[in-house]
């Protein structure tokens, strides 16, 4: 190797490193020009960039060309630089006056005297990004090793030039997440896989009194459920999540975390709100409703008792018909208003945040068989329940699930006008490895409007609608409940003049 060459390549060499360090574009492209010249000792150089979209190549940097170069566009195999874009082939050209390809129009703007060009395509993995020159070779001509040299150094500079391009994009990108970040009124937080914060907006900052750096920290310090760990599972996306600190005060925040995608990886944007005072409202409701039905259910007690013995003292075929179907009635009222506070003793209960499960391994099939043996109506109306064996079992609750699935048998006879209602009950394994129990009636079915509504605290189909205006429209909002203590679900699926269906979804084993 001749010192020459071996100048040549340590000069490469530090070009490499220098264009590495340059992650401004527009520096960075000034600098490949400076380079360009110097690698092959050249007077000056011009870089032209390629515009994908119109696929012509635009002066982006002329060294001595001053603004004349600005406003110059070539198609892909027009002039010296268009075929070597076109052609991907480095060319030496030089004495251009000789070379039809060549136009005059710079020099003649400029004053400057083109008599030489050495033009390499700026490559990288076989895209092109542009065309690189080297003008007028000093005291000499251009030859081979000039070319090879300056074909290394277009491969240098396209990997600089991309990564410069990347990088503006990522600061780009990243302004426009902070100008919206900064907008939003809700907090949000951008985490990576591990749920180290990159990104926090003020408000944010503000809910969780800390800067943006501290978010993480202060956000872990609440109790989140699901917990945290699981909000940055890979298979989870537009979770809900709520977040609360019980001491010094009640602190709650309320939110979703979706998927974002990230240069390094997926990552986690969380969104989220103040929802402290909402809560509070909602745990005064809860209290009330408690301490209503525990202060009520003693004295209904007392009435159905007395109404039980004066109906068991009294002859129907001796007594007044008045008198008796007065006693009756009350009997009989004082049940149902018994039947409904306990109905709403179990709500509060499951409703409660605190809520806690007796998890167990339960036999699917027997919890279906108790919860028809105990629906009183069923029995009343001459229901048919079909129940065919799944011999599955789940983990759960097995109260619980006895009671959201009574509740369900009960929805589905309730509203079914047939004289002897049919209604049947399956198990099956779900797509998660989990058990899916599904409760079909052949009743009226559900419009379409109060699909999703049915399962909300209170809330019942019209009269005009269903032909019943029984209950207090807590039985599918109870059963949505347990679901979701389980860490499951519960949806429908109806036909007007059909019936419905409400499946029932319980985790596999591991994740309950």
């Amino acid at each position: 190797m001749s010192e020459i060459q071996a100048r040549r390549l340590e000069l490469l060499f530090d070009m490499g490193r220098l264009l590495a360090s340059k992650l401004e574009l527009a520096e960075l492209l000034k600098t490949v020009l400076q380079l360009a010249a110097e690698v092959v000792d050249a007077e000056t150089g011009s870089l032209l960039l390629l515009d994908e979209a119109a696929q012509e190549l635009y002066f982006d940097v002329a060294l001595g060309l001053g603004d004349a170069a600005a406003g110059v566009r070539l198609k892909l195999g027009q002039g010296i630089a268009g075929t070597v874009a076109k052609t991907r082939r480095a060319e030496i050209i030089n004495d251009v006056r000789h070379d039809g390809r060549w136009s005059p129009k710079l020099d003649e703007q400029t004053g400057f005297v083109t008599r030489s060009i050495l033009a390499a395509p700026i490559l990288l993995k076989g895209r092109l990004l542009g065309v690189v020159e080297a003008i007028n070779k000093r005291g000499g001509v251009f030859d081979e090793e000039d070319l090879r040299a300056f074909e290394a150094f277009a491969s240098q500079a396209a990997v600089a030039i991309e990564n410069a391009r990347l990088f503006s994009s990522l600061r780009e990108e990243r302004f426009k997440l902070e100008t919206v970040f900064s907008q939003m009124q809700d907090g949000a937080m951008l985490t990576d896989a591990s749920g180290k914060v990159l990104l926090a907006n003020a408000a944010a900052a503000g809910l969780l009194g800390a800067t943006p750096r501290d978010a993480a920290e202060s956000f872990r310090g609440l109790e989140t459920a699901p917990p945290f760990a699981r909000l940055l599972a890979p298979g989870e996306n537009g979770a809900a999540f709520v977040a609360t600190r019980r001491e010094p005060t009640l602190f709650v925040l309320t939110g979703r975390v979706t998927r974002a995608p990230l240069s390094a990886g997926e990552g986690r944007l969380f969104v989220f709100r103040d929802d402290t005072e909402a809560w509070r409202q909602e745990m005064l409701k809860r209290t009330f409703l408690s301490l209503v039905s525990h202060k009520l259910k003693t004295p209904v007690a007392v009435a159905l008792g007395f109404a039980d013995l004066l109906l068991a003292d009294l002859d129907p075929a001796k007594t007044d018909p008045g008198r008796y179907k007065a006693v009756k009635t009350i009997r009989d009222q004082s049940a149902k208003v018994g039947e409904l506070l306990e109905k709403l003793l179990r709500f509060v209960a499951v409703d409660d945040p605190d809520a806690a499960l007796a998890p167990a391994d339960v036999d699917v099939d027997a919890a279906i068989a108790e919860a028809v043996a105990g629906v009183a109506r069923a029995r009343e109306r001459g229901a048919r329940v079909e129940t065919p064996p799944s011999r599955l079992t789940v983990r759960a609750d097995r109260a619980l699930l006895v009671e959201a699935l009574k509740s369900l048998i009960d929805n589905a006879v309730k509203f079914d006008p047939a004289p002897a209602p049919t209604v049947t009950l399956s198990a099956a394994r779900g797509a998660d490895g989990g058990v899916d129990i599904r409760v079909a009636d052949r009743g009226p079915g559900i419009p379409p409007e109060a699909r999703e509504a049915v399962f909300s605290r209170f809330h019942q189909i019209e009269k005009d609608f269903t032909g019943q205006q029984d209950g207090i429209g807590l039985g599918l909002a109870f059963v949505r409940r347990v679901a979701e203590l389980h860490g499951g679900s519960a949806r429908l699926d109806s036909t007007l003049g059909a019936g419905t269906t409400v499946t029932l979804s319980l985790p596999p084993k591991e994740n309950a």
